[in-house]
């Protein structure tokens, strides 16, 4: 199990994992930090230089869990891990990876009034004699407290919530660990998708709105928008596979089997597999049904209706580009036949 501590800079993160460790027996302290600095001894400078934090480079959400899985089968027990993460999708994808290798997360945030927060920031000195790179450091938090309050509607929804105002680092860690005990700060629901170990098939679905808006969900245990869909299990077909899948993410339940639009030839690329990947047109959704969409399970977060236009700003390239050839099938009523997202044949 990991209890995770998330929160703005300065809100006593470490100083509080520190003491959690004394609390809860067989407790190990993980922090990703390390993974970050060493990442400037692994990475070669030109990529480093094309990010401002190490956080957006997907080799550190990796290694994170792979790190955190290695040293639990090596120790076992609990991970303490102090660490700020104010990107949902980096959310998703490192606890959906977590929860694929059945680690189970207690996702805690330790909150603080800003005015606060700012003098903790202030005062902080974390380099004897060096006082330009404390500067740095603290002018690095204050930069990142305005995308921390932009994240606190989602890091309340998601967290269990302690302030520590007025709370010394152990006082913090007791109501922590109490919660943790007592269930208070429950099990991160999110999917446990096991990581493929071969060639998948998969299956999404194209629903539209009386305006022709495609409609695209959003996952709580992988970073982007999807198309409602899943893995094809073994023995089914893949358009019944995709009826299915629509009925368990949203409630809807297709009346016939849908057409196929696209089926593309996704390559294999480190650490993935590949795989095939289909599209099938489920039809227009009646405004009334429509509006009665369901989301039953934990996999998913939201959903909307968007132009393709929209679309363009929420799925990654791989999946804009099945998406517009997709609908150039619908347009064209044939089906296309794809390789790494171009038509062939």
């Amino acid at each position: 199990m990991i209890v995770w501590l998330n929160g703005a800079f300065s809100t006593g993160k470490t100083s509080t994992a520190r003491e959690l460790t004394e609390l809860i027996p067989g407790s190990t302290l993980y922090d990703p930090e390390v993974i970050g600095g060493a990442l400037h001894h692994i990475v070669p400078p030109k990529r480093m230089g094309e990010v401002d934090d190490y956080q957006d480079l997907p080799i550190w959400r990796r290694l994170v869990v792979d790190a955190a899985a290695a040293l639990l089968a090596e120790v076992g027990g609990v991970l303490v891990v102090p660490m700020t993460l104010l990107r949902q999708e980096y959310r998703d994808e490192i606890f959906g990876a977590l929860a694929s290798r059945r680690i189970l997360v207690r996702h805690v945030l330790l909150t603080v009034d800003e005015t606060i927060l700012r003098a903790r920031i202030a005062s902080r000195e974390e380099y004897e004699d060096d006082p330009e790179r404390n500067e740095s450091v603290r002018r690095w938090a204050l930069d990142h407290i305005a995308p921390y309050r932009a994240a606190l509607p989602w890091l309340r929804a998601d967290a269990f919530t302690v302030d520590t105002c007025g709370r010394t680092p152990r006082e913090v860690a007791e109501q922590v660990a109490e919660a943790v005990r007592s269930g208070a700060a429950g099990v991160c629901e999110i999917v446990q998708t096991p990581e493929p170990r071969a060639e998948t098939l998969a299956s999404g679905v194209l629903l539209f709105d009386e305006e022709d808006r495609v409609l695209l969900v959003d996952p709580t245990y992988k970073p982007g928008w999807e198309f409602p869909g899943g893995v094809v299990e073994p023995g089914e077909a893949p358009a019944r596979a995709g009826m299915r899948e629509v009925a368990e993410e949203i409630g809807i339940e297709l009346p016939e089997v849908p057409r196929l639009l696209v089926v593309d030839w996704e390559p294999p690329k480190p650490p993935g597999y590949g795989g095939l990947r289909f599209l099938f047109d489920g039809g227009r959704l009646p405004s009334a049904e429509a509006h009665r969409l369901l989301l039953p399970g934990s996999e998913l977060r939201g959903w909307r209706f968007v132009t393709e236009h929209e679309a363009a700003s929420l799925l990654p390239p791989v999946r804009l580009s099945r998406l517009r050839w997709a609908l150039r099938a619908r347009e064209q009523g044939r089906p296309l036949n794809l390789e790494a997202g171009v038509p062939v044949g």
